[in-house]
């Protein structure tokens, strides 16, 4: 396994724990179940510290493709800038997170404009992640490509 395997391993994670943290939240709030929202909660923050792998191979995944055929410089640029972005963001919401399993111990309820600010933030992240692994996928994916202008 080389450091570009490494990269595509660890980024899968948060592109794809994100969303399903958000749902698990959504499905808390929804079912009024604090210990399913408390859970998301954790969930956000074992997703930002799983990002880091994914953030610091990113640049050992570059060394490795940069110089092969059809990988072009742009392509990990637009890449590298957006994974920049989606890491810092998410682990914002990792904090945010943890805090808000904080201020819910003991049975108390996350309400209002805190619930409102993180939803918008966790809402933020999962598409910022998104947009990253997007723009990452035609690096050395030259099967996807074209679906790309």
């Amino acid at each position: 396994m080389n450091d570009a395997h490494l990269h595509l391993i660890t980024n899968h994670i948060p592109v794809l724990g994100l969303p399903f943290a958000l749902a698990l939240l959504l499905w808390g709030l929804f079912r009024r179940q604090k210990e399913v929202r408390s859970a998301a909660f954790l969930g956000f923050f074992l997703v930002a510290l799983a990002s880091f792998p994914a953030f610091l191979s990113g640049h050992e995944a570059e060394e490795v493709v940069e110089h092969m055929a059809g990988v072009r410089e742009g392509l990990i640029e637009d890449h590298e800038e957006a994974a920049e972005i989606a890491f810092y963001v998410t682990e914002a919401l990792g904090l945010f997170a943890l805090l808000c399993l904080f201020l819910g111990r003991g049975g108390r309820e996350i309400r209002g404009g805190i619930l409102a600010a993180f939803l918008l933030l966790a809402v933020a992240s999962s598409g910022l992640m998104a947009r990253t692994a997007f723009l990452g996928g035609p690096i050395h994916h030259s099967e996807i490509e074209g679906g790309r202008d």
